[in-house]
């Protein structure tokens, strides 16, 4: 087994959340805001679909090295979808296709040529003739559907759940189902088409959730420290520390984040290029690359959670029960500990949970403009800024943008809708 940098603090902040959420379990103050997110359908059905995305990113984070090839590196994922990544086709073809994107000169076995679309070495190669793809794709998803249902079957009983019809189980259906039937047409066709080098796009796809998701929670990781005991310092103690403070996320916010970070992945390059025996793989290249960009954004993205943490600190430290506790005598340290930080983790859950798709989405405009992750990283930046000259082809080859599109704006309108419920449950103003 192999373990990449991202891979380690991936699992990390897992155990992290699963030790948080076992102390937290069953505290009084989370029982009606927890209450509050279960009765939301739109809450529940959007963490149904985010925990799908990071069952998918989770698979992709645990890397091995394969008997057969000494230097490769792949993961549980590369591994589970090998037919997707070996059966490449010479280039783009359409979704579905038999034949290829553009007509080619074809030689015939008797030594003849014409002027033709060429059949694909992967793609409905099991196909007689183009009269039965129709019907081979139905029957095909038809087979797939049902075995997603089976799945979901054992599922529901394994996990005993209630068999009635609510939104999470109605989300968790379509997705299992969806999953089932799109996996087992990628056995014969290419569901997605295929890229300027034949890669199977459905493939490329899948490959970039774990980007995604990586920029999204390790950045978050990286910003949360800083915001949180930056913020609360300057708001509870003010003075000289507040001023410092302030100054140093004001100077921060007057510098351009796009020319700040441009700068420090260049240097990253640089460094990378003059250390080659450090970085002899193309994946631990790419890995370093992904986490100095999550650590240049967790360093650019503070400022805003550490100004709303400040603002809260100062209204917190003049209420009652705060001046109460100085008038006993109590430590400074420990009011910040009691009274201060559980009294502003709302608006740091809430934050995060907004921040997340926010997050997402710059590192697709980050990759558009290539200063994003390493060309050779699959996401949905590298996708979309591949596309560029794939839309003004003629004929358009529009399947690789429509791709990454749809998963990119799947992920994001489920973390924003999750973040709308979040607010709505955990914000005691709202609920007062």
């Amino acid at each position: 087994m192999t373990v990449l940098w991202t891979d380690a603090l991936i699992f990390f902040l897992l155990i992290l959340v699963a030790s948080l959420t076992y102390y937290l379990r069953g505290k009084e103050h989370l029982k009606r805001p927890l209450t509050t997110l279960k009765q939301s359908s739109t809450g529940m059905a959007s963490l149904i679909i985010l925990l799908f995305f990071v069952a998918i990113g989770l698979l992709d984070s645990i890397h091995f090295k394969p008997q057969s090839k000494d230097n490769e590196i792949i993961s549980v994922l590369d591994y589970l979808a090998t037919s997707l990544r070996e059966q490449g086709e010479k280039t783009y073809s359409e979704p579905f296709a038999t034949t290829l994107y553009n007509k080619e000169m074809i030689v015939e076995s008797n030594g003849t040529t014409r002027w033709d679309y060429p059949r694909l070495t992967f793609g409905g190669k099991h196909l007689e003739n183009e009269a039965q793809k129709n019907t081979d794709i139905f029957q095909k998803a038809t087979i797939g559907f049902f075995q997603g249902v089976g799945i979901f079957t054992l599922l529901v009983f394994g996990f005993k759940l209630k068999p009635k019809i609510n939104s999470v189980h109605s989300t968790f259906f379509i997705l299992i189902t969806l999953s089932s039937t799109l996996f087992y047409l990628s056995n014969f066709y290419h569901v997605f088409g295929t890229d300027k080098v034949g890669e199977d796009v459905f493939y490329q796809t899948i490959k970039s959730i774990r980007t995604g998701l990586v920029l999204g929670t390790l950045t978050t990781l990286i910003l949360l420290p800083l915001s949180l005991v930056l913020g609360i310092l300057a708001g509870f103690f003010r003075g000289w520390l507040d001023d410092a403070i302030q100054f140093l996320y004001t100077t921060l916010n007057s510098i351009p984040s796009v020319l700040l970070i441009g700068a420090s992945v260049l240097m990253v390059q640089v460094y990378m290029a003059n250390h080659e025996n450090e970085f002899t793989s193309l994946i631990v290249r790419a890995d370093m690359r992904l986490l100095f960009l999550c650590l240049i954004l967790g360093m650019t993205s503070w400022t805003g959670l550490c100004r709303l943490l400040r603002a809260e600190t100062l209204k917190l430290r003049e209420m009652e029960y705060v001046q109460a506790a100085y008038s006993l005598g109590v430590k400074q340290h420990t009011i910040l500990l009691r009274h201060i930080l559980p009294n502003v983790m709302h608006i740091v859950l809430i934050s995060i949970v907004l921040d997340f798709s926010s997050l997402v989405l710059a590192e697709a405009a980050l990759s558009y403009i290539n200063i994003g992750v390493d060309s050779s990283t699959y996401s949905w930046g590298n996708m979309i800024n591949g596309a560029r000259l794939e839309m003004a082809r003629e004929p358009i080859v529009w399947w690789s943008l429509t791709a990454a599109f749809l998963f990119m704006f799947t992920l994001v309108l489920a973390a924003n809708l999750f973040a709308e419920t979040v607010q709505t449950a955990f914000d005691p103003r709202r609920n007062s």
